[in-house]
């Protein structure tokens, strides 16, 4: 596939490059010095073509569809909801079926494919039904992250974050040859000129005294328009990143693992931050929600070993006792609370969005039914939670042009919210629609998060 394509993609960008130097030849008269010049780019373009034909995916896209479609179910190496993604093309004899099973698993599992029926029952949580809204393209590109990254090991922990685990041998190996050919091409154009010159003197034509490169205007014009453009190209991207965390970790007055208290232990997100099923913030709980519990447990004993970042051991029964200080509660007696004692814990903000920006908890994890998950990552796997998402405005617009919303709903359980959409169930039902996404109910309007 990638050879049958490689032809048209090389000449298409031969073709482009081939016309933008004629236009500029036409104009100048340093003729000479710009076959040197066009040879010298069209190597590297041809090279680069070489590499993005031989990727057959794209991995740094498929890294962020990986992390807003599959991430909340899967991991590379470890088992979240579904199973691990390491080596799945090679679990799977006809890739078109794993395309299918990705788009629709049950039209795979009704037609009997073999590899869909051994693990149908792998898990009781259905696997979530993209359909048209992700592309082949889109499928191809997540593939060659999974493939991407690199096994685990070293520091970081059995199943690093993928972020951490970055796989530059491709661009760097592409990178060598791209440096080597261009060297050679500039060799090559440095005897093509000497012997264009002792053709000349031999036949006895004149030629001007070779103007020097940094008195060239043509080349002095082509260095200053990539300065231009390179430049411009960091800058946008330094602007756009202001203000972004990705991966921000900051540490927190008191070690709270949510591995252990929403992973292992399984409390209810919705425990803590209430505010998220019925209000604009998700609201951070209070120093009497945590000694609900913490009344009764008073040391860290049944659970795993604590680290911070650093893979610091964390003694767990002294990050208890620092609430109880918050709490004002003496740990030899704990069911005796002076609330006049307890201050306020001065937790560190990890998810900030600018003031200009309008988001609301329960539209997304009532109405929506977002899963926590597709936000803040696999939550239960963290112990210092950091930011998974960079939460910028075309991350949150992607989300509504691919994201499915729930519409269905019946008399005693479903989404009722979305019951008075009386023309999409219409739709729905004639067959005219097979989803809606939420860019259809106006998730792309501007003043839905702009007011």
């Amino acid at each position: 596939m990638i050879f049958c394509c490689l032809p048209a993609l090389l000449l298409r960008r031969l073709g482009i490059l081939s016309t933008f130097f004629r236009s500029i030849a036409s104009m100048s008269p340093y003729k000479p010095n710009l076959r040197r010049l066009s040879l010298f780019v069209l190597s590297v373009f041809v090279f680069s073509t070489f590499k993005i034909a031989a990727q057959g995916g794209d991995a740094a896209a498929g890294k962020a569809l990986f992390s807003r479609l599959c991430a909340s179910c899967h991991a590379i190496d470890a088992k979240v909801v579904g199973p691990p993604l390491r080596d799945v093309q090679s679990r799977w004899d006809d890739p078109a079926m794993l395309h299918k099973w990705i788009h629709n698993y049950k039209d795979v599992v009704s037609a009997g494919y073999p590899r869909a029926t051994e693990i149908i029952n792998y898990s009781p949580t259905d696997m979530q039904i993209f359909g048209s809204s992700v592309s082949d393209a889109d499928i191809d590109n997540i593939l060659a992250y999974i493939a991407s990254v690199p096994p685990p090991g070293g520091d970081k922990g059995p199943n690093p974050p993928p972020e951490e685990q970055p796989n530059n041998q491709g661009s760097i190996l592409f990178g060598i040859i791209s440096l080597i050919m261009a060297i050679i091409a500039m060799i090559l154009m440095q005897v093509n000129s000497n012997l264009k010159k002792l053709s000349d003197d031999k036949e006895g034509i004149l030629r001007p005294e070779p103007v020097a490169f940094f008195k060239n205007k043509v080349y002095i014009a082509l260095v200053s328009i990539l300065l231009f453009i390179v430049g411009g190209y960091y800058l946008a991207k330094g602007a756009i990143g202001l203000g972004r965390q990705k991966n921000w970790e900051p540490k927190q007055p008191i070690y709270y693992s949510h591995k252990v208290h929403a992973g292992i232990n399984q409390i209810n997100c919705l425990y803590c931050h209430g505010g998220a099923m019925e209000g604009k913030q998700a609201s951070i709980p209070s120093v009497n929600v945590c000694m609900n519990c913490h009344k009764q447990i008073s040391e860290y004993t049944k659970g795993p070993k604590l680290h911070d970042e650093n893979g610091n051991e964390i003694n767990g029964t002294n990050e208890i006792m620092k609430l109880y200080s918050y709490a004002g509660v003496d740990p030899k007696n704990p069911q005796a609370f002076d609330a006049t004692k307890a201050k306020e814990v001065q937790w560190i903000r990890i998810h900030n969005l600018p003031d200009h920006v309008y988001f609301n908890h329960s539209q997304h994890v009532n109405a929506g039914k977002v899963q926590c998950q597709s936000c803040h990552g696999e939550i239960t796997a963290m112990d210092e939670v950091k930011q998974f998402a960079e939460l910028s405005m075309s991350w949150c617009i992607n989300c509504h042009r691919t994201t499915n919303v729930n519409f269905n709903y019946d008399s005693t359980k479903g989404n009722k919210f979305y019951s008075i959409y009386e023309k999409f169930h219409n739709d729905i039902k004639a067959g005219k629609m097979d989803s809606v996404k939420v860019e259809n109910i106006g998730g792309l309007e501007c003043q839905r998060c702009h007011y």
